[in-house]
């Protein structure tokens, strides 16, 4: 036995309600599509501005521009000139070094240090822990 023929949607626009039929009358025109077409179209500047910003994800870049700065001036010249930061994820500074041996030494004897100055100036919750590897 074969099932019951199921109902497709018909073509074309959605019917208009009575009162929509009832003003296209007396209008003498139906101006229901390009009412409906206005309606779902309009968004707000600040709408469209944030989905850009989010998508370009500038919020994250800015963040990253500001832990570069800061850690050139505040950090000794010592470690700026083999360490720097390369990116920043969830609380995670990593920070790409130019050797094994400064990496000994920073992850051994300047690690705590590095960390404390960092969160000092940006806070705990923003930088929560460092990460760092050798670059090459």
């Amino acid at each position: 036995m074969r099932p019951p023929p199921r109902r497709l949607r018909p073509l074309g626009p959605p019917k208009s309600s009575a009162r929509q039929r009832v003003l296209a009358q007396w209008r003498g025109v139906d101006t229901a599509p390009e009412e409906r077409a206005r309606e779902v179209s309009a968004k707000s500047a600040a709408e469209i501005l944030l989905q850009v910003k989010k998508s370009l994800r500038l919020d994250q870049r800015r963040a990253n521009l500001e832990v570069l700065k800061v850690w050139n001036h505040l950090l000794d010249p010592m470690i700026t000139a083999h360490a720097q930061p390369t990116g920043l994820r969830n609380g995670t500074l990593f920070i790409s070094v130019d050797s094994n041996v400064q990496l000994n030494e920073l992850v051994r004897f300047r690690r705590k240090e590095i960390l404390d100055r960092l969160q000092s100036s940006f806070g705990r919750e923003f930088i929560k822990k460092l990460s760092f590897r050798v670059l090459g």
